[in-house]
């Protein structure tokens, strides 16, 4: 696992080394090992490495590493974890080269040799993203993974080509000439994250996952990502009603026989590894499977929190004594959270706003002070149909979407004509314990579920905090939401599934674990999204996803041929923080004084008023608005770090 950064002028003899480094510089913590810069002076490029050792600990895994014959060099972040096969697949046609290590690194460069970059990524089961340069095409590749596992940044500025890991890498040299992008302020309003291809600044991307970016020197460059992976079109008709008729006990199988080699792959490390265990269906299957294929005791971590609700840490614990693993927990208090959170800005690069992130971070330290590698359960809800939401959603869509549309739009109206304070001050009179779940925002959400003239806006709604009614940010032009992910062609469950795994598990949860294990120089790997689970998962029959009610049945199955039923079956908590709480108490100076309405009013984006308005409604009690909040305090508070970084 690395840092990666490279700049592209096409004009020969323009000095780099400098920038290069300046760019390597703030993704020490994504590479602490080991640095190298490596230029190509007649082609105006520049390739910058940070490295994390994992595999072959020794010089031959440096990087920038040229390939054997010379045309080609990389600096790549990521691992390729079936590359002892490719190693043998290529030793077995005569393809490989005198072997100079034991590197993923080196084996994937052969293989760019020996059948090109494409084929060498279709090839490759990993996560990754990688820029290599064609020394005789004079071609710069840019490649990110198929699920967005490791990220990767771009965008031309000053007539040159940035690229890397974290935009920090391209701040380092732009020179002050970002500026934000206001349509994607508007967008990380309503997901707390900004999609991709969208960054917070005009100008740079972040390359979509399963695509890859070439541009030739000098000259015509093709800036225009194109894909590598889709996972619409990898499950064929055949294998669909292959797996139709195929019994249940062949499909759990099968599920764990795929689950057991991505996970085999995974645990090859030349460092200690270990893993996260919430407990919960999707961690307790990676442990489980994990230490059925180990001769030692796995070393497991969990979070835990003092508030009952919150706390999965005693379920994680009582799993961790059934399968003998080697288990660690850590506390989490509203003091630690305090502590970290004027970091987050720093760690998370641009806006994020998914509150998970806080023990996220704190695992992550807490794991790496005992292993440098970390499986995790990520995925395993958007793959095997886990969320409720996916069926809460297709039967309101239903009820809904029966009602002729002009009962709705005047039901909408009628719902829609006192305003949110209004509806608060009648609704007043039911029980303060109803007035969560019943008040005056919830009533205009409901008037713009009723109006939603389809099951994709309906599901992007449920999924968003601001709406794009509510105009929070000042001059966007994004009025409606953008449904790039969205495939109406699908049944109403797998689309959802998909637009999850397009955009909510990239660029959300993913990013959630990729910058807060970086941060403390962990590697974290997800089994679960080896793209051969990832496509049998999106291949199976709905029966086995969800049966009597139940999510991830199938995955439960597994599961349970390795822990009981009993320690596993309650409600489910998820990885989440008491923030409301945090807010009015021990986080309140520090949010009192990013929402006051000078500090909002100063840059001329948010609208303070609206702000200010759910602030004092979520101190007074009577209502959490802690989601919506914890948007615009992130926001607030990147704004004021990069404010004191200039």
């Amino acid at each position: 696992m690395c840092g990666i950064a490279g700049i592209s002028t096409w004009r020969p003899n323009i000095p780099l080394h400098d920038d290069i480094q300046r760019m390597i510089a703030p993704l020490l913590h994504r590479g602490p090992d080991d640095s190298g810069v490596w230029l190509d002076g007649c082609a105006g490029i520049g390739l910058g490495h940070r490295r994390l050792s994992i595999l072959d600990l020794s010089p031959q895994g440096h990087q920038p590493m040229l390939s054997a014959s010379g045309r080609y060099v990389v600096a790549y972040n990521g691992e390729i974890y079936n590359f002892a096969e490719l190693r043998k697949e290529l030793d077995a046609a005569g393809k490989s080269p005198a072997w100079r290590g034991h590197s993923d690194t080196e084996v994937l460069l052969a293989c760019v040799e020996a059948w090109g970059i494409e084929e060498a990524l279709k090839r490759s089961v990993g996560m990754f993203a990688i820029s290599l340069w064609d020394r005789e095409q004079r071609v710069l590749t840019l490649a990110r993974d198929r699920l967005g596992e490791k990220p990767l940044y771009y965008g031309e500025l000053g007539g040159r080509l940035l690229f890397g890991s974290e935009l920090k890498a391209l701040q380092a040299v732009a020179g002050g000439a970002l500026q934000i992008d206001r349509d994607a302020l508007a967008e990380f309003m309503r997901f707390a994250y900004i999609p991709a291809p969208l960054t917070i600044y005009r100008g740079l991307r972040k390359l979509p996952p399963g695509h890859l970016l070439q541009m030739r020197c000098p000259g015509d460059a093709e800036l225009a990502p194109r894909p590598f992976w889709q996972l619409a079109g990898c499950a064929a008709a055949s294998q669909r009603l292959q797996l139709a008729e195929a019994d249940d006990q062949t499909l759990i199988e099968a599920v764990e026989q795929a689950l057991s080699e991505a996970i085999r792959l995974q645990m090859v490390s030349d460092v200690p590894l270990g893993a996260f265990l919430s407990g919960g269906v999707d961690s307790s299957t990676v442990v489980a499977l994990m230490q059925a294929q180990s001769s030692r005791r796995v070393r497991t971590y969990t979070i835990g929190f003092d508030q009952p609700g919150f706390n999965e840490a005693p379920f994680a614990l009582e799993v961790a004594r059934h399968l003998g693993t080697e288990h660690t927990e850590l506390y989490v208090t509203a003091r630690d959270a305090e502590e970290l959170i004027p970091r987050l800005p720093t760690i998370y690069d641009e806006p994020f706003a998914d509150s998970s992130q806080i023990p996220t971070t704190l695992v992550s330290h807490l794991t790496r002070q005992h292993v440098t590698v970390s499986l995790s359960g990520d995925g395993g809800d958007e793959l095997f149909e886990g969320y409720p939401r996916y069926g809460l959603t297709a039967d309101l869509w239903r009820r809904i979407n029966r009602l002729p549309l002009g009962i709705r739009r005047a039901a909408a109206a009628a719902l829609r004509a006192p305003s949110a304070q209004a509806w608060d001050r009648v609704l007043s009179l039911l029980p303060a314990s109803r007035q969560q779940s019943i008040n005056g925002r919830r009533m205009h959400r409901l008037a713009q579920l009723l109006v939603t003239d389809s099951l994709g806006e309906m599901y992007l709604r449920l999924m968003s905090q601001w709406q794009p009614e509510e105009a929070l940010v000042r001059g966007t032009s994004q009025q409606r939401f953008t449904m790039n992910y969205w495939d109406a062609t699908r049944p109403a469950m797998e689309a959802m599934r998909l637009w999850d795994v397009r955009q909510y598990l990239p660029d959300d949860l993913l990013v959630k674990v990729d910058r807060a294990s970086m941060n403390a120089s962990l590697e974290a790997r997800a089994p679960l999204l080896d793209h051969r689970v990832v496509e049998l998962a999106f291949a199976l029959p709905q029966r086995v996803l969800v049966r009597d009610g139940v999510g991830k049945w199938i995955l439960r199955q597994v599961l349970y041929r390795h822990v009981p039923r009993a320690l596993i079956e309650r409600p489910k908590t998820g990885f989440s923080v008491p923030l409301g709480d945090w807010l009015r108490g021990p986080l309140r100076a520090w949010a009192d004084e990013l929402l006051a309405p000078k500090s909002l009013a100063a840059d001329g984006l948010l609208d303070d008023g609206k702000v200010s308005l759910l602030w004092q409604e979520h101190l007074s009690g009577r209502f959490d608005r802690s989601s919506y909040l914890w948007n615009v305090l992130m926001f607030q508070a990147w704004m004021h770090n990069e404010r004191s970084s200039v």
